[in-house]
């Protein structure tokens, strides 16, 4: 079967126009391309005139003027004058001394008498339980007895009982020459009701027969704890 052709589409007839086509559209593009020209841009200088020139302040060099140096000493003037004064001054020639004694010129020495002076009290330094060589006794023992007596004599505080307080309250006293307990301080604190039943029983204490250092009756120091507890 033979195929027959359109003589409408031949593109054969068309090249002519086509070509003449391509020519008026390059001839445009060169056209424009010489037509085209670009503005300048405007650069702005705003920050150039508003700055401010900042002058360095000239600061004047001052010299501290020296003091003027002390004025030199004078040079005393000698002069060659002499001035003579007249002796007018009459001696008194009648004054007389004499070895001999004179008792109207002595003194007059009386007996010392000691009157009834003052003794100096001094007062005896305290000397801790543990260094004193003789230890202070109650009534015949040693400490453990003592503590014996203060537990015999506490009377627990019903404010304590009622709150369930209890505890150590650390005393400090001092048994005296005589025997006597004084000073009697709270050391550490437990209740006040506890503390103030502590000092009352200790410082009711009886004698005791006193600590003695080199054979002579001495101050002792102790520190002593007394226990409340519940039961």
């Amino acid at each position: 079967m033979e195929i027959k052709k359109s003589p409408k589409a031949n593109l054969e007839n068309k090249k002519l126009l086509f070509k003449e086509i391509g020519l008026i559209i390059a001839l445009l593009v060169v056209l424009g391309a010489f037509e085209w020209s670009t503005k300048e841009k405007e650069v702005s200088l705003l920050d150039e005139q508003n700055q401010v020139v900042v002058e360095d302040e000239v600061v004047p060099i001052t010299q501290e003027t020296p003091p003027p140096p002390p004025e030199a000493p004078k040079e005393p003037i000698l002069s060659d004058v002499i001035d003579i004064v007249d002796d007018n001054i009459k001696v008194d020639e009648t004054l007389l001394l004499t070895t001999e004694d004179d008792n109207s010129l002595g003194v007059e020495i009386k007996e010392y008498i000691p009157g009834n002076q003052e003794e100096e009290v001094v007062e005896e330094e305290e000397i801790p339980f543990a260094i004193v060589e003789e230890k202070p006794k109650f009534r015949g023992g040693d400490q453990n007895d003592f503590t014996k007596w203060v537990f015999s004599q506490i009377v627990y505080p019903e404010i304590a009982k009622e709150n369930g307080v209890q505890g150590r309250v650390m005393l400090t006293f001092t048994v005296n020459t005589d025997g006597s307990v004084s000073d009697v301080k709270v050391l550490r604190s437990v209740d006040s009701s506890l503390d103030k039943e502590a000092v009352r029983v200790v410082s009711n204490s009886p004698k005791w027969t006193p600590g003695k250092q080199r054979d002579k009756p001495v101050k002792v120091k102790f520190t002593f704890p007394v226990i409340f507890q519940l039961r």
